[in-house]
Formats: C-alpha cells, sequence, structure tokens
C-alpha cells in the first residue's frame, strides 16, 4: 500500500472501497479511478468495459456458486436455479437486469445456463460470491443507458427468447420483449406497435423486422414528421405507418404534442 501514503485520505478510502467491491489490485484500482477523475461509478464502469484489467476471482468459489444453482439431474442451471438466484440477489425474475446478466453469460437460451455460460460470464465481470454479484447488479442496469450496449442487448434478445431451432420469434414472446426494453428507451408508441401486430399481423416475427424495428425507434420521430415513404423499410413497419394514420393515432399526438402519456 505503499502508493495510498501520497494520497488524500477521501482518495485512499475510494480505492479501498474499489478494491472490496471489484477484488481488483491496487494498481488496477488506481488505474481506473484515475481515469474516471476519482469518480467511484465512472471508474465501475471504465474497470467492468475493459476486460483487459483483468479481476480476480476465486474458482473455486465459482464452482460453489453454480452448485448452489444447478439442476439437480442436469449439468445446467435450469428455471428452479434462476429462480432460486433472482430471490439471492433481490431482484424480480422479470427485471430487465437479468436479461443483462444473459447477455454478459453469451446464453444461447432464455431460461438457462450451461456451466460455462454460467461460470464464463461470472468470471468475466469479477464476480465470484453472491455479495459481488449484487453489487454488479446496479452497473448491469446502467448498460441499457449505452446506446451501443443496448443495441448489443436488443440484438441479443431475439436469438436468446426465440425457441430452439426456430428462426423467428413468436409473436406473444415478442411483444413481452418489446415491453420490456423499450420501457427503459421510453418509444412512445410501443404500445400502438403491439395492438398493431395483435390485430393485423398475428404471425411470429423475423430476425430483420426485429433489427430494424431498433433502427425506425431510432430514426423517426414519434409524431411521424421525418419518416419517409420510400425508405428500405420492412413492410410491417410501412403497414404500421398506415395503421397510425387510418386511426388518427399520429394526429391525436400531433396536437397534444406531449407524448408522456404513452410512455
Amino acid at each position: 500500500m505503499e502508493r495510498q501514503h501520497k494520497l488524500s485520505r477521501g482518495n485512499r478510502d475510494k480505492v479501498q472501497q474499489f478494491m472490496t467491491i471489484t477484488g481488483a489490485s491496487e494498481k488496477a484500482a488506481l488505474q481506473a479511478l484515475k481515469s474516471s477523475d476519482w469518480h467511484l461509478e465512472g471508474a465501475f464502469d471504465v474497470f467492468y468495459s475493459h476486460p483487459q484489467i483483468k479481476t480476480y476471482t476465486d474458482s473455486r468459489h465459482l464452482e460453489e456458486l453454480y452448485k448452489n444453482y444447478k439442476d439437480p439431474y442436469t449439468d445446467m442451471v435450469l428455471v428452479d436455479g434462476i429462480t432460486l438466484l433472482c430471490t439471492d440477489l433481490q431482484v424480480d425474475p422479470q427485471d430487465i437486469v437479468m436479461l443483462v446478466v444473459s447477455w454478459h453469460m453469451k446464453a444461447a437460451t432464455m431460461c438457462e445456463f450451461s456451466k460455462q455460460e454460467f461460470i464464463g460470464g461470472l468470471q468475466a465481470l469479477g464476480i465470484d460470491s453472491l455479495d459481488k454479484f449484487r453489487e454488479r447488479i446496479p452497473f448491469m442496469r446502467s448498460e441499457l443507458k449505452d446506446e451501443q450496449k443496448f443495441r448489443e442487448i436488443y440484438n441479443f434478445a431475439f436469438g436468446w427468447a426465440k425457441e430452439k431451432g426456430q428462426k423467428s420469434l413468436a409473436l406473444d414472446t415478442a411483444i413481452g420483449m418489446w415491453q420490456l426494453l423499450f420501457a427503459e428507451k421510453h418509444w412512445a408508441l410501443v404500445e400502438h406497435w403491439c395492438q398493431f401486430l395483435q390485430a393485423r399481423h398475428n404471425k411470429a416475427i423475423s430476425r430483420d423486422t426485429w433489427a430494424q424495428l431498433l433502427e425506425f425507434t431510432r430514426i423517426v420521430d414519434p409524431t411521424l414528421s421525418n419518416y419517409d415513404s420510400e425508405g428500405a423499410w420492412p413492410y410491417l413497419i410501412d403497414e404500421f405507418v398506415e395503421y397510425l394514420n387510418e386511426n388518427g393515432i399520429v394526429e391525436k399526438s400531433r396536437e397534444s404534442n406531449d407524448w408522456s402519456f404513452k410512455r
């Protein structure tokens, strides 16, 4: 701890706190805190965004953690194990942060983690105990606010949520995922989109439609003022715009000029 005597007491405390929470070395703690101008939250972000700053995890502890949640009959963590994990983390199983956890674990399928996914994902996050897992939850939640990470998590969700062996995503599942994801992004038209699909489409959702909808929400204003009917949108999105116009939803919203009631 020789380096720390040169630091102010407040910064010494931050180094200690950072090392306790992350399990990082003093050198890595100093590096992350200095690069974030001594803001703890920023330092965590730097630390977890750079895999080259390795955190120490105890593989025996990881094995124990895995065994706590593993299914007794298969070498996987299944629904019961995930429900127990959520209880221990004090997180609702429906909380979107569990999608972020699954993204970090590179989970192939919803509601299950292979041993490799579970241990590899936690190792990459520097987690080898329940306490560390709980401490990472706010960081993982904050990743949804990062535009690039949100896009990665959104695109990951399609493959994760679809049935094994299927190319498309069941409509009910897609609607549930959109409501979850766009609650974070506050897309004003999400409920109208879901109602439109149930009324007019009622079919599974393709990967192309899934990906293009995110672009639509990013590019096109909720009042459709900058919507280009000649643009290369999937036919389903063009039909949605027609549906909004036919039902006077866009006009009503333009007049009120207040989208908060839709969110």
